[in-house]
C-alpha cells in the first residue's frame, strides 16, 4: 500500500484479462477513515487497514464488492452501495449495510449519480482537494489518459457518455481509477479529452 496523496493510500492487483491494475483506495478522515472499493489486499496490506481503522466502505458499483467483505470483516465497518446496484452486489456475495444516494455526503466525499455501465454506478467529489474519484464510469487506461470499458460490458453506452460528460461540471485536477493508472494533476483535461471523442 502507498499514500499517493497525503491521507490517500492506494494498493493494486493486476488483472490479467485487462492488462492493468485495480485499485483500492483507503482516505484517512478525521470524521472516520473510507475504504473504496477494496481489490485483495493480501495480508500485510488487510493488517494494516485494520490497524487503520475504517468507518465506511464505499462501492462504486455492483461489480466493485471486490475485497469488501474482507476488509468489513476485518474493521466491522458498514458497506455501503447505491440501491440500484444493491441486489447484485448481494448475487456477487456482498455483505451490504447500507445505501448510497446521489448528493449526499459521506465524510469529506460527495455522492455523485454516474450510471450507465450499471444504474447505481457513482463517483465520489471531494470538491476541497479538487479530487474525483471513479469506478468504471471511466478508466485510467492508457497510463495518463482516460478510457471506457468496452460498450458490450455497458447496460447503457450513450447513458454512460452523458454520465462522463457531467463530471466535467465539476471542479478536480485528480482523477482517482478504480480500474487503471490515476492522474494526479491536470486530469479534468485529460477527461475532457475523452469527450471529445464521443459522437455529437
Amino acid at each position: 500500500m502507498q499514500e499517493i496523496l497525503p491521507g490517500i493510500h492506494m494498493w493494486s492487483w493486476f488483472s490479467e484479462p485487462h492488462g492493468y491494475n485495480f485499485n483500492g483506495y483507503l482516505i484517512r478522515d478525521g470524521g472516520g477513515n473510507l475504504c473504496i472499493d477494496p481489490v485483495e489486499p493480501g495480508e500485510e496490506n488487510l493488517a494494516a487497514i485494520g490497524r487503520a481503522g475504517v468507518a465506511g466502505i464505499i462501492l462504486t458499483n455492483r461489480n466493485h464488492s471486490r475485497a469488501a467483505n474482507a476488509v468489513r470483516a476485518r474493521t466491522h465497518a458498514k458497506t455501503l452501495i447505491h440501491r440500484d446496484d444493491a441486489v447484485h452486489a448481494r448475487g456477487q456475495g456482498a455483505e451490504i449495510d447500507g445505501e448510497l444516494r446521489a448528493g449526499a455526503k459521506i465524510g469529506p466525499l460527495a455522492v455523485v449519480a454516474a450510471r450507465g455501465k450499471s444504474p447505481g454506478e457513482v463517483a465520489l467529489h471531494w470538491p476541497d482537494r479538487r479530487i474525483l474519484i471513479v469506478g468504471d464510469v471511466v478508466v485510467g487506461n492508457p497510463p495518463g489518459r482516460c478510457g471506457l470499458l468496452r460498450e458490450k460490458v455497458m447496460d447503457d453506452p450513450a447513458e454512460l457518455r452523458r454520465s462522463v460528460r457531467n463530471l466535467l461540471e465539476l471542479e478536480f485536477d485528480v482523477l482517482l481509477f478504480g480500474d487503471g493508472t490515476p492522474i494526479l494533476a491536470g486530469a479534468r483535461t485529460r477527461l475532457a479529452e475523452l469527450v471529445e471523442t464521443f459522437p455529437h
